[in-house]
């Protein structure tokens, strides 16, 4: 696992993923500090990764993990997600990622939500909202106003790849759904996605060229 410093209270952890389709996949999640507290968006890939990063957090930050946001229900973002509740961290995902993480036999998140829902982390909120399919069917978007930061998981692609995993996507609705995103956060500086190297606003118009004729 990896950990790096995306903002001045914003991490990007990075853990890998062996496929049979893409092989060895790199897979982010995102950490925001606010005071003594923090919040985790996506798990690790797996338990291991997910206890080193507990630990890393806890005991050499010395921050309390508030809560763990799920983006949506595939692996690379709930794979490590048994070890947060070991650790008696309440998780959190929409409803429907609930509703497909027990469809598909993966670790289920205990708390859920219709459409969005805000945490306070330290004196900071942290938005978390559904505004539409694209890489799949549940896929939400976290942003912390405070560092101008958006979490936009797989639905959003790194400069010069591919359309990625398409297995449960809705690529028809795509482009449309990074465009409400762009609109809703028009003031966004930085941009933490699922796979690769984050960037800015940029990444949201590459997607948006990606998808928008299928």
């Amino acid at each position: 696992m990896k950990i790096e410093r995306v903002g001045e209270n914003i991490f990007r952890h990075t853990s890998f993923l062996e496929t049979e389709d893409y092989g060895k996949v790199s897979c982010n999640g995102m950490l925001f500090f606010n005071g003594d507290e923090a919040i985790v968006i996506d798990t690790p890939t797996n338990d291991i990764a997910s206890s080193e990063l507990i630990g890393w957090i806890q005991k050499i930050q010395n921050k309390k993990i508030k809560a763990v946001v799920v983006n949506h229900f595939h692996v690379d973002c709930l794979g490590g997600l048994s070890e947060f509740h070991k650790n008696n961290i309440a998780s959190y995902a929409s409803n429907r990622t609930i509703e497909l993480a027990e469809l598909n036999d993966q670790a289920v998140p205990k708390n859920g939500f219709k459409r969005k829902n805000e945490f306070t982390v330290g004196n900071e909120l942290v938005l978390e909202e559904y505004l539409g399919q694209g890489h799949t069917g549940d896929n939400i978007v976290g942003y912390i106003t405070a560092e101008m930061t958006l979490f936009v998981g797989c639905l959003i692609k790194t400069m010069g790849a591919g359309k990625g995993n398409l297995s449960d996507a809705n690529t028809a609705e795509g482009a449309n759904t990074v465009t409400i995103i762009k609109s809703r956060f028009p003031k966004v500086r930085h941009v933490v996605h699922g796979h690769g190297k984050h960037g800015g606003a940029e990444l949201l118009d590459y997607t948006i060229g990606l998808f928008e004729n299928n």
